[in-house]
């Protein structure tokens, strides 16, 4: 005899977390008045009994939110302006809305994102920070929970997710070598966040351009930074305390960058008379600042529209014989006035 086995219902998820139905009902679709405790006990009763896996089933089969869920490290940061608007715009223009969750905000953000997917507010993932955990990540995107994720700005390493970004390592390589085709010989670099895997590709396309041109690193011009102006000011301060200085600096982004140029100016330190500078993104600011920063620009309105694209493609399982799809697009080396030849007594 065959044995029929029970649909797990919301009962069951209840009894296994010991808590009301209504508890449940609560964590599902209003995480925020649940206690984080109750989330997780809520969650872990959930992947038990597989009641979750029916229930977001159901719910990409009717499409009852059409909405995207898009996560991004930090909404202050200008960086992720022109992503948001181009990922809204293609959104919009298939039928979907998009819900933005702040990740600076939240204590556990892994924990966040599986409280939006379980309240079925949104469809799909469309994750901007690299930081997160990959096993939480991993759990979120396969059964019982069986998120559609996409991975857009920051790669994830062996992650298998799907993916588009920047050519972050060849892009910092050929602004390295701008610095060394104008005759810089002593170059340094101002880092990103150190456990951000951006910024740690930004480094090495920086080591690998010193190396071709067989020009030695300089520990001590790899500038501690975080992407932040503040970050940038005190990095100036610090290269202003050195007896050898170098004559070019890559900086890791832009907001770093115009931090740097400014605490360069408060030294009498003039850009690019005593110093060159190359940045990275292309910001709003960049080309009005005094001087125009010379800088990598990232293609963030395609970057965003494609990764929007990638996700909802997934949602409508428009290509189910795809693979995993991982999409590099190519920076761009703007010059403007921040990079020129070395001071002559400092050419090697």
């Amino acid at each position: 005899m065959t044995e029929v086995r029970k649909t797990p219902t919301i009962q069951d998820v209840a009894r296994f977390a010991k808590v009301s139905t209504a508890t449940v009902s609560r964590a599902l679709s209003n995480p925020d008045r649940v206690s984080e405790g109750t989330r997780a006990r809520v969650a872990d009763a959930i992947r038990v009994t597989g009641y979750t896996l029916n229930q977001a089933a159901r719910s990409l089969r009717q499409r009852t939110a059409r909405t995207i869920l898009v996560a991004l490290p930090d909404i202050r940061n200008p960086f992720f302006s022109s992503i948001l608007e181009a990922i809204e715009r293609e959104a919009t223009n298939r039928g979907y809305g998009v819900l933005v969750a702040n990740l600076f905000l939240a204590r556990a953000p892994a924990q966040r994102l599986q409280d939006y997917m379980l309240s079925n507010r949104a469809d799909g993932l469309l994750l901007l920070d690299g930081s997160l955990e990959v096993s939480a990540l991993q759990a979120l995107a396969t059964a019982p929970y069986s998120v559609p994720l996409v991975v857009a700005c920051e790669d994830i390493p062996n992650s298998g997710f799907h993916t588009v970004l920047t050519d972050n390592v060849q892009a910092a390589e050929r602004a390295t070598r701008h610095l060394i085709d104008l005759g810089h010989r002593r170059i340094g670099h101002l880092l990103g966040p150190e456990n951000n895997v951006v910024a740690r590709d930004r480094l090495a396309g920086f080591r690998k351009a010193l190396q071709e041109a067989e020009i030695p690193l300089r520990q001590n011009w790899l500038l501690r930074g975080n992407f932040e102006m503040e970050s940038g000011f005190a990095a100036a301060a610090h290269l202003v305390s050195m007896q050898e200085r170098p004559t070019a600096i890559f900086a890791a982004n832009d907001e770093s960058a115009i931090g740097f140029l400014s605490g360069l100016r408060q030294h009498g330190i003039e850009c690019p008379r005593d110093i060159s500078l190359v940045g990275f993104d292309d910001l709003g600011f960049a080309a009005h600042y005094t001087p125009p920063l010379t800088t990598m620009r990232q293609p963030r309105e395609m970057l965003g529209r494609m990764a929007a694209e990638a996700l909802i493609d997934l949602l409508e399982d428009v290509d189910p014989e795809r693979g995993q799809l991982r999409i590099v697009l190519n920076s761009e080396l703007i010059v403007r006035e921040s990079t020129g030849r070395p001071p002559k007594d400092a050419e090697a």
